[in-house]
């Protein structure tokens, strides 16, 4: 008799406490899936409304007075002057219309106008100053991703340095090392200005020459963009603002570089992700071996032989396969959607291998 006392009274309790909560809490109407179980969902606006700062990351990008790209591809060595044995590079950071597919151009914010920016490319052990001029219509500043640099030079606002207002320069200082495959980026309101454009590639070679090097050595810089009505917004990994295009070097397939190698050709790609989402790449008809993660050589005796990789943000690799067979050979993200430009397949992250002999 006591027990069943102790279990009512419990149950009394139960329905106290959750007539309680009931009436401290807002209704929420919860949408259904198939299966007429609650689903959580994300309304961005909702969430903004009450931060400005918030808010101000989903708006259009635009700057005023944007001229169209004179170049139309990036990646290309950025020379350089040398005085007193440093390397001197300069930098505008400005905003282009910049096209990723005949027909599709997006404000973009860049480095020296092209997405992805100049290849920053040195010898392990020299010394680099970077002078970088402000033509943005927003701060911002440089981050060396991977690279061994003084704290004073890391690029993080507010930190380590103040951010570079528009109009202003900054100028990086530092000693190139360790060898491999690296990146700079904005870091100043990353969420926005990385996946507008500020990205490239920064490559240290070793300062003893490959034994064996490859006949082909490429860097695809694999990222996401947001276009909606005709305006640029940044490719987030949230409701309302996930990416409908997606880009090798600032370009969607079938405007992404066809690679032409010869038959018997070692070749080297070194995989970038500088966007907001993870990519499997996949390599049709020839396997490779994993030669270098995030700029640091693999053991030959380490190294996974595979014909899938999948990169995630700020993750580099580099992969190298022996062109065996003649042919087209197709390279792509294997997150289907990713190969489409905005729902429409083929498209996005795909690019061709043109074995010939």
């Amino acid at each position: 008799m006591k027990t069943k006392t102790i279990f009512f009274a419990l149950g009394i309790l139960a329905l106290i406490l959750s007539a309680c909560a009931s009436a401290t809490q807002p209704d929420i109407a919860m949408p259904m899936n198939n299966n007429d179980a609650p689903m959580m969902t994300v309304t961005p606006g909702s969430m903004m409304a009450e931060n400005p700062e918030a808010a101000h990351m989903m708006e259009p990008i635009t700057a005023p007075n944007v001229q169209p790209a004179t170049e139309s591809t990036g990646g290309h060595p950025l020379e350089f002057r040398e005085e007193n044995g440093i390397k001197i590079f300069d930098l505008t950071t400005k905003a282009v219309q910049w096209e990723i597919l005949d027909g599709v151009t997006v404000t973009a914010y860049t480095y020296n106008g092209t997405v992805p920016g100049p290849m920053i490319r040195v010898t392990e052990g020299d010394l680099v100053r970077i002078i970088v001029k402000n033509e943005l219509p927003d701060p911002t500043t440089i981050h060396w991703h991977g690279v061994e640099v003084p704290n004073a030079m890391d690029g993080v606002p507010g930190v380590t340095q103040d951010p570079i207002q528009p109009g202003e320069t900054f100028t990086y200082e530092f000693t190139a090392k360790p060898a491999g495959s690296f990146m700079y980026h904005s870091h100043f309101e990353g969420d926005v200005q990385v996946g507008a454009g500020l990205y490239a590639p920064f490559i240290i070679d070793s300062k003893e020459p490959e034994a064996n090097p490859p006949a082909v050595d490429k860097v695809l810089m694999i990222s996401e963009v947001r276009m909606t009505d005709g305006q640029t917004y940044a490719a987030m990994p949230m409701g309302g603002m996930e990416p409908n295009y997606f880009t090798i070097n600032g370009k969607s397939f079938p405007a992404t570089e066809t690679i032409t190698v010869k038959k018997g050709d070692l070749v080297r790609l070194r995989l970038m992700g500088i966007g907001q989402f993870i990519h499997p790449m996949h390599l049709h008809g020839m396997p490779f071996k994993i030669t270098a993660t995030d700029g640091h050589p693999v053991p030959e005796a380490a190294q996974l032989t595979k014909d899938t990789i999948s990169v995630a943000p700020g993750e580099r690799y580099n992969i190298e396969f022996i062109a065996t067979e003649t042919g087209q050979w197709m390279l792509h993200c294997h997150i289907l959607h990713h190969t489409t430009n905005d729902n429409v397949e083929p498209g996005g992250l795909m690019l061709m291998i043109n074995v010939v002999e």
